[in-house]
């Protein structure tokens, strides 16, 4: 996997960089996938909900085995496919019993190499097992917050997490932000590094391949006419004014509480973010 750029011909390939990839030429599994209905931000009376969204091209959904939990049951790597949905790429697994299934595809996996779940099985790149019998410093992915409900973290591409130490009843993950949070050690993680660890670096190079993304436009409010923003009008370039800046509908933004309570509450996290 190569870093591409281009000549710059036009103004968009200028800056434009992609990722020249080793993914399989073929096209997804039918049984596993099914077509993602666009919503555009719009919820069912047809009302702007979400800004921003809308206009991207027709995608369907990979349903992905987070859960992992064809235990003991050997599978074979067909492919390694490219994920409309997810910056991750993810792999096609023919298991011994005949079903198939995607999962996240992790960094040096390859086509015909074999994987297994379970309790007790090998430290290798793919497999998944318990934290218990995890060693400490091993990359992990795929996390599970609460055993058997499938892998809740550390899913982007590249990301990785380190089991740090082994208490009674859990372990200490350091997440790729740095936290450090207590996980149950029945809790399943696959072993590994995600994989297209160069997604980071890619420049799209013009509008375009965003609004084919399904992001639209933002615009500054200081930008807009009074009649569309608290924060538009006024002779020249304005600020946004006493007392506080404010949303398009006049609430309060700086300061505000948006967030909902989280069903995780914050007494496993060892230590912050940095």
């Amino acid at each position: 996997m190569a870093i591409k750029t281009f000549k710059p011909v036009t103004p968009s390939r200028r800056h434009q960089v992609r990722i020249d990839s080793d993914l399989t030429d073929k096209r997804p599994e039918k049984s596993l996938t099914k077509l993602l209905p666009k919503n555009s931000g719009r919820n069912s009376s047809g009302k702007v909900t979400v800004r921003h969204q809308g206009g991207r091209q027709k995608r369907m959904l990979r349903q992905i085995d987070f859960k992992r939990n064809k235990y003991n049951v050997e599978g074979k790597i067909v492919s390694i496919e490219y994920d409309p949905n997810r910056s991750a790429h993810i792999a096609l697994v023919h298991y011994s019993d005949g079903e198939k299934r995607y999962i996240l595809a992790p960094v040096d996996l390859k086509i015909t190499d074999k994987i297994i779940s379970g309790d007790k099985v090998e430290i290798k790149v793919g497999n998944s097992l318990p934290l218990k019998n995890i060693p400490l410093g091993m990359p992990i992915h795929n996390l599970e917050l609460t055993p058997k409900k499938g892998g809740q973290m550390v899913r982007g591409a590249g990301g990785f997490a380190v089991i740090q130490s082994k208490e009674e009843k859990n372990a200490v993950i350091k997440l790729p932000s740095g936290e450090l949070r207590r996980v149950p050690l029945d809790c399943y993680a696959t072993i590994g590094r995600v994989g297209n660890i160069h997604k980071k670096n890619i420049k799209y190079g013009k509008a375009g391949r965003k609004r084919l993304l399904g992001i639209r436009p933002s615009v500054r409010g200081v930008a807009m006419h009074p009649g569309a923003h608290p924060h538009g009008g006024g002779e020249g370039r304005s600020g946004i004014g006493m007392p506080s800046p404010k949303s398009p509908w006049g609430k309060k933004t700086l300061g505000k509480k948006t967030r909902k309570k989280k069903k995780y509450s914050n007494k496993d996290i060892v230590s912050r973010r940095k």
